[in-house]
């Protein structure tokens, strides 16, 4: 199985990996039935949403931080630098299903981005695909490792889940000429859907 991740460098420790982000969904050797999971551009949140009896956004955090390795190129910065990110749980019917991370670049104004502060335990997708100001980029895609930044996260988040590896996408999204990065991580429960 071919290596999704690459280390910073000898010296640096195992979990400052960053992921190997590619633009076809059979890149990274993923099961069948997650391909129209991993591949479907309309809102996860709404298909989430039709699936289950409950479901809810668990807010983990909200703040300024510096950005991944694997993501400052992609949304436009020279070097990692501090974003406003955003993490939550997508969960259906109790089970955390999504992990989702968003990153915007500090010079993103709130005319930009108007909710983005505000939105507390809704729905980022929600906002997103409801308004028509808002234009998404191409999906990219990684399987990501236990030695991956947000894999840590996750695992502090959802304690009893033991995957090793989880399959994740990403895309960005532009709104009056800026941008944000949202990446979701596919958790094992989504195969029950």
């Amino acid at each position: 199985m071919r290596d999704s991740y690459l280390p910073l460098s000898v010296s640096e420790p195992r979990r400052l990996a960053i992921a190997h982000w590619v633009d076809h969904v059979n890149t990274i050797e993923t099961r069948p039935e997650m391909q129209d999971w991993l591949c479907n551009r309309d809102s996860l949140t709404a298909r989430l949403v039709a699936r289950c009896d409950q479901f809810r956004v668990q807010r983990l955090s909200q703040h300024q931080t510096r950005c991944l390795h694997d993501e400052y190129t992609k949304i436009g910065l020279a070097r990692p630098a501090k974003v406003r990110q955003r993490e939550v749980l997508l969960k259906c019917d109790s089970v955390p299903m999504i992990y989702g991370h968003t990153v915007v670049p500090l010079n993103a104004t709130a005319n930009q981005w108007p909710l983005f502060h505000a939105l507390g335990e809704r729905s980022l997708g929600s906002t997103l695909f409801n308004d028509p100001l808002v234009e998404r980029g191409a999906l990219s895609y990684a399987r990501l490792h236990t030695s991956h930044p947000l894999i840590q996260r996750i695992k502090r988040a959802v304690p009893d889940m033991h995957a090793r590896t989880l399959p994740a996408r990403r895309s960005l999204f532009w709104r009056k000429g800026a941008c944000l990065l949202v990446t979701e991580v596919f958790l094992p429960g989504i195969v029950n859907l």
